[in-house]
């Protein structure tokens, strides 16, 4: 076996389709959420290529498809443990050991949620964690973004240019965010501030109709009205298997070192996994096709 892909989001089957055209038969270990966050994604209207809104779900389907067409082949597990002390380099999903020549991880970061039932039960209905992803389809609509950091305070700025109003709801009474983010939200008009509360529900039977909230102080509820609810309190980057084995940096993000490869020679990094600041699908294509592509090129170096 030539190569392991580690993910199956749009940077893994990126590095699929281009891996297997090279003839490197790779696996591609699709992991316990195959497709990555474009799963969780209702309507994509920002892939080119599609003069039309295609659905998360199918986007990923076209995808694999393209990648199985060229050879590539599916592990439909997640992968436990790794060893990348010495090649071949070893991947275990449970108790089976894959190996391989090189190896390119691609397993993606997972948006924090509040764990709410009905958070779980209306994502892609209302709730988001990607007002870039999503906030086209709330144009002139009333949203809420939970969280005080920066992430927050750049979803409310971003739904701003499309929304009617953008309440951030932060449990403190100040924000964490920087400085310029937060004088920049404190004086756009569109932007309402709602101090001190929490949201503890998710209210709303095929969509949202809005949340409850409780006042940390009083633990008063009440009833806030809203169309959309973005949750914005970071992500975290899937590497807990890595540490150890791959520089990680202070976030959880795997580090590279040389174009897209990692601190060890042979293992490659592409898409959410090592970038925290764009999280498009587009850029993850980008850096899924740049991996791949370093890795045949490493590859066939070893061979000379």
């Amino acid at each position: 076996m030539k190569v392991l892909i580690l993910g199956s989001g749009p940077a893994g089957l990126t590095a699929a389709v281009y891996v297997a055209r090279g003839a490197h038969e790779p696996i591609v270990i699709a992991g316990d959420q195959p497709g990555g966050q474009l799963m969780l994604t209702t309507e994509v209207e920002n892939y080119p290529g599609f003069e039309e809104p295609i659905l998360g779900p199918a986007l990923i389907e076209k995808m694999r498809k393209q990648a199985e067409r060229f050879g590539a082949r599916f592990v439909d597990g997640n992968a436990t443990k790794v060893d990348f002390s010495s090649r071949p380099f070893k991947v275990w999903v449970e108790e089976e050991l894959y190996q391989a020549d090189a190896v390119i991880i691609a397993t993606g970061a997972s948006a924090r949620w509040l764990d709410l039932e009905n958070e779980q039960r209306l994502r892609g209905r209302g709730v988001s964690s990607c007002a870039t992803c999503d906030g086209f389809f709330f144009r002139g609509k009333d949203v809420v973004v939970v969280g005080g950091g920066d992430t927050a305070l750049e979803e409310a700025l971003q739904l701003a240019k499309m929304v009617s109003k953008v309440t951030v709801i932060h449990r403190r009474d100040k924000l964490r965010a920087q400085k310029i983010l937060q004088q920049k939200a404190l004086d756009n008009l569109k932007i309402k501030f709602l101090w001190n509360h929490v949201v503890v529900d998710v209210v709303g039977k095929d969509k949202v109709e809005g949340v409850h909230v409780k006042n940390v102080k009083t633990s008063e509820t009440s009833e806030l009205k809203c169309d959309g609810v973005f949750v914005a309190i970071g992500h975290e980057p899937n590497t807990d298997i890595f540490p150890g084995q791959l520089e990680i940096d202070e976030k959880g993000y795997v580090i590279r070192k040389t174009r897209s490869m990692t601190s060890v020679e042979g293992v490659f990094a592409a898409g959410d996994v090592h970038d925290y600041v764009y999280r498009q699908a587009a850029t993850a294509v980008g850096s899924g096709c740049e991996a791949a592509l370093d890795t045949i090129r490493w590859l066939e170096a070893q061979q000379r």
